[in-house]
């Protein structure tokens, strides 16, 4: 069967101060491990006022000390703002303080606005060209064989995620033997999507390949429905570039415009995934079918009682898929 675990983006809802959102991540790790889930990721994020988790590695080493046995990790550290060699010594700490329980998922794009990704990068931009040499001088430090080590070296080895919506991307995971993340709610074409499936799997029969998606259960359709208005995505086509996925139109303008360049802003339908559970299971088990292992949930929904609901009811406790 399927695995079931939760990405959670620590969303500023409406009365919430950061301190708030934070906090309310905790609790639904908490949550999430009392619902049998398998992993519970945050997310990195920066120059965002509705969404608070900006540093991943800082987060998770407080949700590794409030929980007992749930897996916890980054959904993802955007690797072309940093050093390898810097991100495997903090996953490092913390394999060391949480043995079997830390996951490094990683990922390429920015995360945030072009102010920010200068600022992250500080006069050492990165125009991600590197991220595949990037990845495998990660990979390397992990497992123990770089050109130095990655002090302090754990007695279990965080596992290395590769986190992108692309099939060149699902490529380069099977190719190093890792587990491929394909972020269906920013990339909802389901023609890429069973290709990356088919092109992962044809190099890496046995490699665990998951999809991320967007997800809202409720008791009624009618309550999904309700639930699921309001969650559209905002595409930022950038000339000469590639094409950014945002949350609101607001900030979909301001990348464009801090990018320095021509561009074009489209609103599109989220590729959420909403109902009853019956409604939910079925597309799971669709999905299972054609070779997918794990599911990695994203909650968008904007009520705080409405998202434990839904989390509730899709638990493995509840839809058995041990």
């Amino acid at each position: 069967m399927y695995q079931l675990s939760i990405l959670d983006q620590s969303p500023v809802l409406e009365g919430d101060t950061p301190r708030d959102a934070l906090l309310r991540t905790v609790e639904l790790a908490q949550f999430a491990e009392q619902q049998g889930y398998k992993r519970f990721w945050v997310s990195e994020h920066h120059q965002a006022t509705e969404v608070a988790g900006s540093s991943p590695e800082v987060l998770v080493s407080y949700i590794l000390a409030k929980t007992n046995h749930i897996r916890v990790g980054s959904g993802g550290v955007m690797l072309s703002h940093y050093s390898p060699y810097k991100v495997a010594e903090n996953f490092n700490v913390l394999a060391n303080l949480a043995p079997g329980r830390v996951d490094l998922g990683i990922g390429k794009a920015p995360g945030g606005l072009p102010q920010a990704t200068k600022a992250l990068q500080y006069n050492a931009l990165s125009d991600t060209k590197d991220f595949p040499q990037r990845v495998e001088a990660l990979q390397r430090y992990v497992q123990g064989n770089g050109e130095i080590l990655a002090q302090p070296i754990p007695s279990i080895q965080p596992e290395l995620i590769l986190l992108g919506g692309s099939v060149d991307s699902a490529k380069h995971a099977a190719t190093l033997g890792i587990t491929y993340v394909f972020a269906q709610f920013i990339n909802s074409d389901e023609a890429v999507l069973l290709e990356a499936l088919q092109s992962y799997k044809e190099i890496s029969p046995k490699g665990n390949f998951a999809i991320g998606v967007a997800v809202i259960a409720a008791d009624t359709e009618e309550e999904a429905q309700r639930l699921a208005t309001d969650t559209d995505i905002y595409k930022v086509h950038v000339e000469n570039d590639r094409t950014y996925t945002l949350t609101s139109e607001e900030t979909a303008e301001r990348f464009g415009k801090e990018s320095g360049k021509k561009y074009t802003v489209e609103r599109t339908k989220s590729p959420v995934i909403f109902g009853t559970v019956d409604k939910i299971r079925e597309k799971f088990e669709q999905l299972h079918a054609a070779g997918v292992e794990e599911f990695i949930l994203h909650n968008p929904i904007r009520e705080h009682a409405s998202r434990f609901r839904s989390i509730e009811l899709l638990s493995p406790l509840q839809l058995a898929v041990y």
